[in-house]
């Protein structure tokens, strides 16, 4: 009876872990998915505007290795991307309704001729591009057809760091692939990304992929397969996708309008690392450092700062930099939120009116009265800026380095000759004396407001 037990039992683990997507080894099948996701997963071909003069420029067919494309090399390349407008260019997407309309990446369709798009079932239909998004590098396209089968959304929030993950696309033109992985981590922030929190995962991904959807084991999308991280051209482990509620949102916005509307602030940021953070009084590195406000910007209007912390912005936690902009981003445009900052050891509340997001957004004392510090103090020679100085960097006064000397203070906390210091904390200078007098009263590090190349950031200074 007690063996006979024992194989009731097995037998029903075995059942349960089948029922939950799960074979007999207590590894996830993905069977399932692959078969019920599949037919909303569809392969994008665009056509150039003229087809290259030569026949021998290693163009890929689909059955092989290929060249690997610009887009896919763009990120993380070991040297400037080289457009190539005459290649064919092979992306994925997925359907997102009955309708005809279809997600994929904006670096996919960008600047192309004539768009294909080819479901599983063999069908072929040209698609129309009905808008693109630059900063999230979404394109939502549309097709003439009725009751294609759509994908099913899930909840990115939800998601787990270590949950599996599977992606269908058509890398090298391998249509309808399947490859599986785990979530590495959430909300990653990369280079001229700053508006998408990525979603980073080890799930193969390789030239034809992008554009492609990333499947939970519920077989609901969760995110759009968008970059990888390679040095030498393939697969190296780390993969990038776009998360579903972000692309989700653009489509929307794109649908409706032609275009997304983003939430702007109005100011340059800079993370908290360990030395700042105790330069500020903090107990743990966390939160955006504002460096600099941009004039007649939301942030000025509201009353920021230039060394303030934001901690949280719109009900959301700043744990990093890299946090803040998205959610700026997410905020409509004309809405007023919250945020908490820190200042001078103290948390504020403010409100602040989201303006919006565009091209125009992303757009004293004389040489009499200089000083020089003794450089056995920082390190350093200062000296005050000159009326055209002031003027120029439109500051109110403050310190150019004009020699970093030794292996004193100043040259530990990074400073370059040509730097200009414009405020201790969120406290301005107006000279080397003025400067001398901050540093006699702060007991500690401090942190320091520097103008470099024009833009501002902040460095710790330990004095001895």
């Amino acid at each position: 009876m007690r063996q006979l037990h024992r194989g009731l039992c097995l037998a029903t683990v075995v059942v349960a872990l089948a029922g939950c997507g799960r074979d007999a080894s207590g590894l996830p099948d993905f069977t399932g998915l692959a078969r019920e996701a599949a037919p909303s997963v569809v392969n994008i071909s665009t056509a150039p505007e003229t087809r290259p003069a030569r026949q021998d420029d290693g163009e890929s067919d689909g059955e092989g290795s290929g060249p690997v494309p610009e887009w896919f090399d763009r990120f993380f390349g070991n040297g400037p991307p080289q457009r190539q407008p005459d290649r064919p260019a092979l992306g994925s997407g997925f359907i997102i309704s009955e309708d005809g309309y279809i997600l994929t990446n904006r670096h996919v369709v960008d600047s192309r001729g004539s768009i294909l798009v080819k479901l599983t079932d063999r069908r072929q239909m040209v698609a129309r591009v009905v808008g693109s998004d630059e900063y999230s590098d979404i394109a939502l396209l549309k097709v003439d057809a009725e009751d294609l089968p759509a994908v099913t959304v899930g909840e990115v929030e939800d998601l787990q760091v270590g949950s599996w993950v599977a992606a269908i696309g058509s890398p090298f033109g391998f249509e309808t692939s399947v490859t599986a992985g785990i979530v590495s981590a959430k909300q990653r922030s990369l280079v001229d990304d700053q508006y998408v929190p990525f979603i980073q995962s080890d799930v193969a991904i390789n030239p034809g992929n992008s554009g492609g959807p990333l499947f939970n084991l519920a077989g609901e999308v969760v995110g759009i397969n968008a970059q990888i991280y390679s040095r030498n051209g393939g697969f190296q482990g780390v993969s990038f996708a776009i998360p579903i509620d972000v692309a989700m949102d653009v489509a929307d916005q794109l649908r409706e309008h032609g275009k997304v509307r983003r939430g702007w602030l109005g100011v340059q940021i800079q993370e908290v690392d360990l030395a700042l953070a105790e330069s500020f009084g903090m107990t743990r590195p966390e939160g955006a450092l504002i460096s600099q406000i941009l004039p007649g910007s939301p942030a000025e209007k509201a009353g920021f700062e230039a060394g303030d912390v934001v901690l949280e912005f719109d009900g959301k936690p700043v744990s990093t930099a890299a946090r803040l902009p998205p959610l700026v981003g997410l905020v409509p445009p004309g809405r007023e939120v919250t945020a908490t900052i820190l200042r001078e050891g103290e948390q504020q509340t403010l409100d602040v009116t989201v303006g919006e997001l565009n091209d125009q957004a992303m757009a004293g004392a004389d040489d009499s009265s200089a000083e020089e510090a003794v450089p056995e103090e920082l390190g350093l020679t200062l000296r005050n800026l000159r009326d055209a100085e002031i003027a120029e960097l439109g500051v109110s006064g403050g310190v150019r380095v004009e020699e970093v000397t030794g292996n004193g203070p100043g040259k530990r906390a990074g400073l370059q000759a040509g730097d200009v210091i414009v405020a201790v904390g969120a406290r301005r200078i107006a000279s080397v004396s003025d400067l001398r007098q901050r540093l006699a009263d702060t007991d500690g590090p401090v942190a320091l407001r520097v103008m470099r190349g024009g833009a501002a950031l902040y460095l710790p200074l330990a004095p001895e």
